[in-house]
């Protein structure tokens, strides 16, 4: 089984924002694939079912961003997941917006929700998959009202384009592993 976990905030006041791109980018891949988020466990709405014949589960954690390694621990000891099988996706203020980077493991590079799963885990050693969002543009905004405010139509639009491809380089780890979704869309993007 893999497991694909999408960090975001829950609430309607969060649900566009650049924080909760991982929710937007699962519930994306869960639409094209005829998944649904129809179940409540380990503090996370889930979704599951094949996809190209291999068992799926879909996770967006409901402990809010900073807590969201409780959830993605419990999910990892209950359905018994290898973390070579669990792929986090997330925002990346360092990478470009709309761009995408896929990883075998590393640092939480300042993301909390990243942390809190590293210090659950006990291991940073799991693929992830970082959307690009930019930086604001006037460089000193606060970077709290970008990740978690109302985006700019520019940025939705970017947004709103870059989750085919992330749907797609899911669909990659899903089938090939970490390995053919690195070689096939870090050079795209």
């Amino acid at each position: 089984m893999k497991l694909i976990v999408g960090l975001g905030n829950p609430g309607k006041e969060y649900s566009g924002s650049l924080h909760n791109v991982g929710f937007m980018s699962v519930n994306f891949f869960a639409r094209r694939n005829h998944m649904s988020f129809d179940k409540k466990q380990a503090n996370a709405r889930t979704g599951s079912g094949k996809v190209d014949g291999v068992q799926v589960l879909l996770a967006r954690p409901q402990t809010y961003m900073n807590r969201s390694g409780l959830a993605v621990s419990r999910l990892v000891r209950k359905f018994k997941i290898n973390l070579a099988d669990l792929l986090v996706v997330y925002d990346d203020l360092d990478l470009p917006l709309g761009k995408i980077r896929i990883r075998e493991g590393g640092s939480a590079g300042g993301h909390n929700g990243m942390k809190s799963i590293i210090a659950e885990l006990g291991s940073q050693d799991f693929p992830r998959l970082r959307v690009g969002i930019g930086r604001p543009r006037d460089t000193h905004e606060n970077v709290i009202p970008y990740l978690l405010g109302e985006s700019d139509p520019e940025t939705k639009k970017a947004i709103n384009g870059v989750l085919p491809i992330v749907s797609e380089a899911i669909l990659s780890f899903i089938n090939g592993g970490v390995m053919a979704a690195m070689n096939k869309y870090n050079q795209k993007s």
